[in-house]
C-alpha cells in the first residue's frame, strides 16, 4: 500500500516535471520555472550542499549550480562549464544557459546516463572534448555523484595519467555515490577496464575505441547483481 502511494506520487511529480518549467520569457513564467527548478529538480537542497571538489588543477566537479553559484564560479575564474545532463527544455538548463551567456562562460552540453552504461561514441566524445575545454573548467550533473564522478575518473585517466585506483575514488561515498544501487554500473565500467589492464597495458581511450562493449557490460553487471 505504501509503495503504491509512493509510486503514484512519483508518477505525479514526473508528469508535473514534464509539463512545467519550460519558459522563462515572461515574469510569471520565470517565477513558475524558478519554483520548478527549486522543487521538482531539487535545487533547494543544493543551496548549501554543492558537492564541489577540485579533481585536478583548474578542473572542478559539482552538482547542478544555480545562477547565484554560477556567478560565484565566474568571479573565481571559471571559463567553461561542461553540463553532463545534456541540453533540455526545462528550468535547470534554461537558467544555466541564460546565466552562462550573461557571464560570458562557454557552456558545453553532453548527455550522459547514471544508471546505464554510456555508449562508445559518448565516451569517445567526452575524452576528445577534454583537451579542447578552456580552464578553469567546471563539470557537473544533477547531484554531482554519478555522471560527474565517471567523467572525473575519465578525466584523470586520460588527461592526468592517473592510475585506476585514483580514478575509482571519483565514484565514492565522498561524493554520495552509491555503488550498491543501479548507478553501480559506472563502477563496473571502471572495474572492467581495470581487469583488462591486468592482462596487459592499454590506455582508456584505446580500450573504449577497440574493446568496450556497453551491452556486454550491462549484462555482466545484471548477472553480478543477480548473484548478490
Amino acid at each position: 500500500m505504501i509503495s503504491g502511494l509512493f509510486d503514484r506520487i512519483h508518477r505525479w511529480e514526473r508528469g508535473l516535471h514534464k509539463r512545467t518549467g519550460k519558459d522563462i520569457s515572461t515574469p510569471r513564467a520565470r517565477r513558475e520555472a524558478w519554483w520548478h527548478f527549486q522543487l521538482l529538480d531539487h535545487a533547494i537542497l543544493r543551496h548549501l550542499w554543492t558537492n564541489l571538489d577540485e579533481i585536478a588543477p583548474g578542473v572542478y566537479r559539482s552538482n547542478q549550480p544555480d545562477p547565484k553559484r554560477m556567478r560565484r564560479h565566474a568571479a573565481n575564474g571559471v571559463k567553461t562549464v561542461l553540463n553532463l545532463r545534456g541540453p533540455s527544455a526545462h528550468s535547470p538548463y534554461l537558467f544555466e544557459k541564460e546565466t552562462c551567456e550573461a557571464l560570458g562562460l562557454t557552456l558545453v552540453d553532453l548527455k550522459m546516463e547514471a544508471r546505464r552504461p554510456p555508449d562508445r561514441d559518448t565516451l569517445l566524445t567526452l575524452i576528445d572534448l577534454f583537451p579542447t575545454l578552456e580552464k578553469p573548467l567546471l563539470l557537473h550533473c544533477k547531484s554531482g555523484a554519478d555522471r560527474a564522478g565517471l567523467a572525473s575518473a575519465i578525466y584523470l585517466l586520460t588527461q592526468e595519467g592517473a592510475d585506476i585506483a585514483a580514478a575509482k575514488r571519483m565514484l565514492s561515498l565522498r561524493y554520495v555515490h552509491l555503488r550498491q544501487s543501479a548507478t553501480g554500473i559506472l563502477d563496473h565500467l571502471l572495474e572492467q577496464f581495470e581487469a583488462r589492464q591486468s592482462q596487459g597495458p592499454i590506455g582508456f581511450r584505446d580500450w573504449v575505441a577497440l574493446e568496450y562493449d556497453p551491452a556486454a557490460l550491462a549484462a555482466s553487471f545484471a548477472a553480478r547483481k543477480g548473484r548478490s
